[in-house]
């Protein structure tokens, strides 16, 4: 493995290890509060994790993951602008936020080397994996548009305990995407994810319960 290979590695844990720094706040604020939190740290921990992950997505010329990240990058933001926390961030990383998807798309686009089109022509990875791999991304993302919706329905940003459920049936898909690839990046990002989705399905369901004992429809 040469040094460039090392490099784009590095971006990809990178990434993984900030997507895992945010799941990890948002599950030790949750115990500590014994239900579900969306703290604003989790969101904007995304986008900058978001960013990372779409760079080593490009460098590895893997359209998958690429596009697994461009529905819900849009979400992180939107998620931020429910928080009420937008404005208080500094304006070059608001700028940069929102120019970087359409910056990034617009290189891969024009690009002579990781154009979309060099992607499916070049790539050693076989129509089979790609569509497994991309139905685990489209799996993954709909995690963020049904917490999306949600939180539009009660202008809050807040995470449904559906949103864990869907959670844990995207990442194993990707994991088995992962093992198949080759992909230690992908595999360990999962992994710590998978226990913080199911022990966050654990405080949901408790919330349920909890919620239906003190309604006063409960008999």
């Amino acid at each position: 493995m040469d040094v460039s290979e090392l490099s784009i590695y590095g971006v990809g844990l990178l990434a993984q290890a900030l997507f895992s720094a945010r799941i990890l706040i948002q599950w030790i604020t949750s115990e500590k509060a014994g239900r579900v939190l969306s703290p604003a740290s989790f969101w904007t921990t995304s986008i900058i994790a978001s960013m990372l992950l779409m760079a080593y997505g490009a460098l590895r010329n893997d359209i998958v993951i690429v596009g697994g990240q461009l529905v819900s990058y849009f979400i992180y933001l939107r998620n931020i602008k429910l928080k009420n926390v937008w404005e208080e961030l500094a304006w070059p990383f608001r700028w940069g936020a929102l120019m970087f998807p359409f910056a990034a798309t617009g290189w891969l686009l024009w690009s002579d080397t990781y154009s979309f089109s060099y992607i499916l022509e070049h790539s050693k990875i076989s129509g089979a994996l790609i569509a497994w791999g991309g139905a685990g991304q489209v799996v993954f993302t709909l995690r963020f548009v049904y917490q999306w919706w949600h939180s539009e329905r009660v202008q809050e940003s807040v995470i449904p305990i559906g949103f864990w459920v869907i959670s844990l049936v995207g990442s194993l898909m990707i994991i088995s995407y992962a093992v198949l690839r080759l992909d230690p990046v992908l595999f360990l990002g999962q992994m710590f994810g998978v226990v913080a989705y199911s022990r966050n399905f654990i405080l949901g369901l408790r919330e349920q319960r909890s919620a239906r004992k003190t309604s006063p429809y409960h008999t």
